[in-house]
């Protein structure tokens, strides 16, 4: 599968205030980055990880989970005047939020992020979005990964990122900090991808 690399601009936060309106863009490390439009299994791996998590842990909690996140996707994240990014998913404990975080872009730090690789991002999420959040001490960074079918799960520490869990798509997983319910990874990347 080959993937064209994202087109790249300097840029400043009023460039991108700009360009958000009619295009998905993000910030990274000083550059305006033209987000790729997803592929199917891009997509579907968004979707079917924000299916699972959503009413268990979103609001007051459903389907047996506890609720106690605001949970989103492509919600713009601003860390500081160089980085602006986009993530697939991201989410903030409401002990931190109370109030659903509205502002464009939301200047709290999340809780967990979830950014879904493809060949023209791999770069960006491996390494500079992963400094980024480990410098901005974003508790959980997840990857999932269409075209291994694997998902990676991180805990921030003072050193730098430790890799907790990595599943493939046969699993059945507990994965920090949404522990309380069994994730199907498979569901990631099929979506109807049942385990044997």
């Amino acid at each position: 599968m080959t993937s064209r690399a994202p087109k790249r601009t300097p840029g400043t936060l009023a460039d991108l205030a700009v360009l958000r309106e009619t295009h998905a863009v993000e910030l990274i490390d000083g550059e305006i980055v033209q987000k790729a439009t997803p592929s199917p299994a891009h997509g579907s791996a968004q979707l079917g990880l924000g299916s699972q998590l959503f009413l268990p842990f979103n609001r007051r909690g459903g389907a047996g989970g506890p609720g106690g996140w605001w949970l989103m996707t492509e919600v713009e994240v601003l860390y500081d005047e160089r980085q602006t990014y986009r993530h697939d998913l991201v989410g903030w404990r409401r002990e931190r939020s109370p109030a659903r975080p509205n502002e464009m872009p939301v200047r709290l730090r999340p809780d967990w992020v979830c950014e879904v690789l493809s060949p023209s991002n791999a770069g960006d999420d491996l390494v500079k979005k992963l400094r980024t959040l480990q410098r901005h001490a974003v508790p959980h960074y997840w990857i999932a990964d269409p075209e291994h079918r694997t998902l990676s799960v991180m805990r921030w520490s003072s050193e730098g990122y430790v890799t907790v869990l990595t599943a493939e798509e046969r699993d059945v997983v507990r994965a920090e900090p949404f522990e309380a319910i069994e994730l199907l990874v498979g569901l990631l990347f099929e979506g109807d991808e049942q385990p044997t």
